[in-house]
């Protein structure tokens, strides 16, 4: 298929991906926000657990919220599920378009792991799998009593899914599965737990029976997994663009600093919605702020003595971008991949290594996102060079 068809129905998949992932961060933000906000008041209907006042788009708004479910219900209830189910089948959609359809190019990287396509995809789906009964055996097992203990558990369950992913795919292929498996997790909180739950409450409802007050608890749950894992998640399904995120060889320690950043953060907006006294989670903030600086030092390129001392002839730079680069950064591409270069970044001079220096020093040196899945066997060696020909310049 055409490299610009591909990048059409990518873009297309991305699009809606968005559209539908704002919709679920939204309404997932805006209900926690909203359970925290809850107050007791005086004269509030039988069974109300709490109410809150909004104000909005010059509307006032008041919401009462029914600790297990009122004595009856209207024909229009409201169920926000969609959201969620189309965040997850469009970010399907986007693994297969950019990282299944390409699998040698973004997938796979032979140094890390030799696999065929077919291997990797089979893998991925497994992987992605596995990841959802895993968690949801810790949530159903004696773990889940505990919050504490159970946050932990989830979280090395998250630590050990990258240090597998880093051991099989390339960079930021390991870092978009890890993305891509807490995604899973998320979307299959909402439609295997928390929607037939709330379905097993209103069906005992409408034939007048007493409403299980677990089924509400275990949702409620599920939900809160889901609220303190969106904004890690965010980084993840964006790493791609960043690939500093992948080159320290220790993705499992970015991505434990990146839980701590998001799940710190997300704490921190929780607790202030909940109109706690800040001297109960000021914490949050200093150890977000650490968690973030640990994370700018880790990512951070470490700096080769050894290049200020090497002499690379305009000669070896070319003959090295000539047999990793220009396949796909050339006026006309002659990788299937592409039909322009990417970013409209073109090397096929010497003038163009030297004015995309910093770009290469990141992408290639530094790290080894480029080559793609270094298909063409990129050597330590040829980095080093091309590392020490632009720090010449």
């Amino acid at each position: 298929m055409s490299g610009f068809i591909v990048d059409w129905l990518n873009l297309i998949i991305r699009w809606a991906h968005l559209v539908v992932g704002i919709g679920w961060i939204g309404t997932s933000f805006y209900f926690i926000a909203l359970d925290l906000s809850l107050r007791k008041r005086e004269n509030m209907p039988e069974g109300v657990y709490g109410t809150a006042w909004e104000v909005h788009g010059g509307g006032f708004y008041h919401v009462e919220k029914y600790l297990v479910a009122p004595k009856s219900l209207p024909p229009d209830l409201l169920w926000y599920k969609w959201e969620a189910y189309l965040t997850w089948v469009t970010g399907f959609g986007l693994l297969v378009v950019q990282y299944y359809w390409n699998a040698n190019t973004f997938l796979i990287n032979p140094s890390v792991l030799p696999l065929l396509p077919s291997q990797a995809v089979v893998i991925s789906l497994l992987g992605l799998a596995a990841g959802w009964f895993i968690y949801d055996g810790i949530c159903r097992s004696p773990i889940g009593r505990n919050t504490g203990i159970l946050a932990v558990a989830v979280f090395v369950l998250i630590i050990a899914a990258a240090y597998i992913f880093s051991h099989v795919f390339s960079g930021r292929g390991a870092l978009i599965h890890v993305g891509a498996f807490v995604g899973t997790i998320m979307a299959v909180n909402v439609f295997g737990v928390i929607i037939p739950n709330q379905k097993k409450v209103t069906a005992a409802l409408l034939a007048g029976q007493s409403p299980d007050p677990a089924l509400g608890a275990v949702s409620k749950q599920r939900s809160v997994h889901n609220n303190y894992l969106t904004l890690p998640v965010l980084i993840m399904m964006v790493s791609n663009h960043y690939p500093m995120l992948a080159s320290t060889g220790q993705t499992w320690l970015v991505i434990a600093l990146i839980l701590v950043v998001g799940g710190g953060t997300r704490h921190f907006i929780n607790r202030h919605d909940a109109h706690d006294p800040i001297t109960k989670f000021w914490w949050a903030l200093p150890v977000t702020a650490v968690a973030l600086i640990a994370a700018i030092y880790v990512t951070a390129p470490r700096s080769d003595p050894g290049l200020a001392g090497m002499e690379v002839s305009e000669g070896e730079v070319l003959t090295i971008v000539a047999r990793h680069c220009v396949m796909c950064h050339s006026p006309r591409p002659s990788h299937e991949g592409f039909d322009a270069p990417p970013k409209d970044v073109v090397l096929v001079s010497i003038d163009d290594v030297r004015r995309h220096g910093e770009q290469i020093m990141v992408q290639a040196v530094n790290g080894d996102a480029m080559p793609l899945g270094n298909e063409t066997g990129m050597t330590d060696e040829e980095r080093r060079k091309l590392g020490a020909f632009i720090l010449s310049r």
